[in-house]
């Protein structure tokens, strides 16, 4: 996890003063990043261009919402923590393409993004006071869904969030 990147995560939430689910594309706009919803291939989920000094995120509108959700924070993260690298430029916009590589998970900037869609949607703080206050079984199918629903996200979403801040093991 990219310590660098849930900070910065969290500088969002703490400017953007938040409720959960968090408003992914309200804290977009404010940035004056512009969304379209749009047909894509199924393999891919989202992407971010970025052309004189404006940026916009396409995601696949095929693709449920809350998979949309969370490729959306992942593009705002790329945005903010990448936005000023060099890349490969395609007809004069800058994209950041997934490929195999990035999705078995060992891109640094992928991981980065990840981490930053993660603590932007499911903050950790909130996580952990809400599973202090109302314990659940992570075995429990239901018990997760209606917590995956409270933050917006998908079920394999939260329960990789769980694990990976220890709050359920795999």
């Amino acid at each position: 996890m990219s310590i660098k990147a849930q900070k910065a995560a969290q500088k969002v939430l703490k400017s953007a003063g938040y409720n959960i689910p968090v408003d992914v594309e309200g804290i977009i706009q404010s940035y004056g990043i512009a969304i379209r919803s749009q047909p894509m291939e199924d393999s891919m989920s989202s992407m971010l261009v970025i052309k004189d000094g404006r940026a916009l995120i396409g995601v696949n509108q095929a693709h449920p919402p809350t998979r949309q959700r969370f490729s959306l924070a992942h593009e705002l993260g790329h945005f903010l923590l990448h936005g000023k690298l060099p890349r490969v430029f395609l007809d004069e916009a800058t994209i950041f393409f997934r490929d195999e590589h990035a999705a078995e998970g060992n891109d640094l900037e992928e991981i980065e993004a990840n981490t930053f869609a993660a603590e932007l949607l499911m903050p950790e703080d909130v996580l952990r006071k809400m599973i202090r206050e109302n314990p659940f079984d992570a075995f429990d199918e239901r018990a997760v869904q209606r917590l995956a629903a409270q933050f917006e996200v998908s079920v394999q979403a939260l329960t990789i969030r769980l694990t990976r801040l220890r709050l359920i093991t795999a």
